[in-house]
Parts: C-alpha cells; structure tokens; sequence
C-alpha cells in the first residue's frame, strides 16, 4: 500500500476504492471540494461534468483562484485535482449532462437545480450502484445517499417540482465553509458504501442552529421532512429553495 494512505485504511479501503469510476456531475461550491476530496482519498478515475466558466464570485463561494477566470470548471477543477495526486485519470466533459452520457460506479450529483436533479436521477439511477447528492443553501445542508431499493425510494419521494422554488437575494445562497462541510459529508457516505456500512440516506446539518437531523427512508417521514423544509425555506432569503 502507498504511504500516503497509512492513516486512512481503517476508514477508506482502497482494495475497493481502486477499481471504481467515480462522477461528479456539476463542479461548482459543492462538486469541487467533493472532486479534490476524492483525489485526495485515492480514486483512480474520475469523470468531471459541467458546462460552465469560472467567474469571479466563484473565488469567494467555490474556492477557484483568481488565475481560473474565464476558464472551464473541468479545466481547473482537473488542474487542482493532478495537483493533489497527478496520475488520476480524468475525463473531462464540458457539457450539460446528457441522458445517454455514460456515468461511473459512483455517481456524486453536485448541480443546483431541483429539476436538473430529477433528469439526471432518471437517466442513472439504474446505472450506478452509489447515489449522493447535495444540496446546500446558505449555513444549511442536505445530503441524500441511495444505494438500495429503499434508499432509491426515499430519494424520489424528495424531487419536487421547480415552481415550488423560492426565489429570493443569491447573496444568501453559498459560502465557501459551508460547501466544505457539505463534501466532507458526502464522502463520508462513500466512505461508508466502501466499507459495506449502511449509508445515511437523508441528513440534514443547520450549522447556524448547530442542528443534525437525519430522516427514515419511508414516505411518511419523506413527506413531513419535505413539508418541514419548505416551510424552513420559506424564512430565508435565497434564490432557491432547499432543494
């Protein structure tokens, strides 16, 4: 085994971890410090999705340098990820995602749209054996993992439609810290599939209130965490809802 790896085998085997693809389908707050996560921990082979350029403000709200403007998001995040570990195979796909496009074994679902959710959850969830996603707005974080029927079930249930959106000031919408956090959530849930733990298939972290919440993949639950998070949604000020 590489050094490097020493302090981790007991939490991430790389017996398993070596021979998987794993995606990560929007590289912006979130999806970046996911991809950098994973260079970091040993993936091999890494697919990156994302149609858009580095702006100025994603600086601030996504941790590109200043050199990244005007570049792709692919470009550069590819760029940090060879920084970390250089011989990680990346596939680079500056495009929206497409329904036939070919994902990997692990899919890291990182975009800021309900509704893109749902198209790419149709298109993959019978092609991947992990599922995470994402969702971040403001101090607060939802993490949804699926990995089995149940979990697969519980994650549909939570799709809802764009209208119910709330829109708002985009000032309130990201930060930084926030989008770490959410990352390291994220591979935690990986890191537990790796292991053959169970995976936590909704959780949710309000860091402003120091609150960790965690749900029960059933509809009933689903449904009062949805009805919950709306209205929770409904008293910030944001360009989206809680999606």
């Amino acid at each position: 085994m590489n050094d490097r790896f020493e302090r981790q085998q007991d939490l991430v085997p790389i017996e398993r971890l070596a021979p998987l693809n794993a995606t990560v389908i929007g590289v912006g707050a979130i999806g970046r410090q996911v991809a950098l996560q994973l260079a970091a921990i040993g993936i091999r082979r890494l697919q990156l999705i994302d149609f858009d350029r580095v702006e100025s403000t994603n600086i601030t709200t996504q941790g590109y340098l200043a050199g990244d403007i005007g570049r792709f998001k692919v470009d550069a995040a590819s760029q940090a990820v060879a920084a970390i570990d250089p011989t990680v195979v990346v596939q680079k796909v500056v495009d929206r995602f497409r329904a036939k496009q070919s994902v990997g074994t692990a899919v890291f679902c990182c975009v800021d749209s309900i509704s893109a959710r749902g198209a790419i959850w149709r298109a993959v969830e019978h092609r991947c054996r992990f599922w995470v996603d994402g969702r971040m707005l403001g101090e607060v974080i939802r993490v949804l993992a699926a990995v089995d029927k149940h979990d697969r079930q519980h994650y549909a249930a939570t799709l809802f439609a764009q209208a119910e959106a709330q829109t708002g000031n985009c000032t309130s919408r990201s930060t930084i810290y926030t989008a770490g956090v959410a990352a390291g959530l994220i591979v935690h849930q990986f890191s537990r599939w790796l292991r053959g733990m169970p995976v936590d298939p909704d959780a949710a972290l309000n860091l402003l209130a120091g609150e960790f919440m965690q749900a029960v993949p059933s509809r009933l639950c689903a449904t009062s965490l949805e009805l919950n998070e709306r209205r929770d949604m409904r008293a910030h000020t944001s360009a989206t809802a809680f999606i």
